[in-house]
């Protein structure tokens, strides 16, 4: 096993919409520079995603200069959304938790991505990410702060562990679902040169220049059996995850991280181990 490295960075600039992949990225405690700061709320204010709406998988969101993102889909002409000016927030229900964002202007971003999924919501911003949303304090120390990713500033996944797990699912009912890309667990970090599941026994790593805390394993939901190209489900991996990285209650894929310090992470980075 060779030295580990930081294989790729991902940034989604929307939650639930493709991101890009970039050769580097700036870590701020929240998360990735530009990670996940949208979202989008339907009636009632519950954010919107790949659980309840799988056609948000081949969505495009690019970031642009200053925040602000250009969407686009299949079968919709392109549409740029800056940050909108300060101005009043709206309630905004993430899980558990309670947000306040702020709507995009005007009606047209709310109308484009209303219009692709035949259902009426809206596009919400996260201007304040430094004090709107606590870390789950089971898992956080006081102060920590996440956008509106599923719980926690970053995802890391092991390119090793997802060979494992495609090796298992080859051996499995399913067989023919795989093997499965990497792109079905949303990752924002991906690690290689590692053992596989390995990083089950982490609690603090250094990616470059910058280290972080590992804070719980990932425990996974229906959106990884998901095609990110073709929004068809399938049934893996989450029946192979449920015979074998059943832990806790959980099926679980790749680790959560908080991180201890700001900085940029470039692919072909270190990757150290430190506890």
């Amino acid at each position: 096993m060779g030295k580990a490295r930081l294989w790729s960075i991902h940034v989604h600039p929307v939650k639930a919409f493709r991101g890009q992949a970039p050769r580097e990225a700036v870590v701020e405690p929240w998360g990735l520079a530009g990670d996940r700061r949208w979202a989008l709320i339907d009636n009632g204010g519950k954010v919107v995603t790949q659980r309840q709406q799988p056609r948000l998988a081949p969505a495009v969101a690019e970031l642009l200069p200053g925040g602000g993102v250009r969407v686009s889909a299949p079968g919709m002409d392109p549409l740029a959304v800056p940050v909108p000016r300060p101005s009043g927030t709206v309630p905004v229900e993430i899980f558990r938790d309670k947000v306040e964002g702020v709507l995009a202007e005007g009606d047209a971003a709310h109308a484009w991505c209303s219009a692709y999924l035949g259902a009426e919501v809206r596009l919400v911003y996260l201007d304040d990410p430094a004090t709107r949303r606590p870390v789950d304090p089971e898992h956080a120390l006081p102060g920590e702060t996440v956008s509106f990713a599923d719980g926690y500033p970053l995802l890391l996944a092991s390119a090793s562990s997802l060979d494992a797990l495609n090796s298992l699912i080859a051996r499995g009912d399913h067989a023919h679902e795989g093997p499965l890309p990497m792109n079905r667990f949303r990752p924002n970090v991906v690690v290689a040169g590692t053992a596989a599941w390995a990083e089950d026994d982490w609690s603090r790593i250094a990616i470059g220049e910058v280290t972080f805390r590992v804070a719980k394993m990932c425990g996974r939901c229906v959106v990884t059996t998901t095609d990110q190209e073709t929004a068809e489900r399938g049934r893996e991996p989450l029946h192979t995850l449920g015979r074998h990285r059943r832990l806790a209650g959980k099926l679980v894929f790749g680790q959560n991280l908080v991180p201890d310090s700001r900085g940029t992470i470039r692919v072909g980075d270190p990757v150290t181990v430190i506890a």
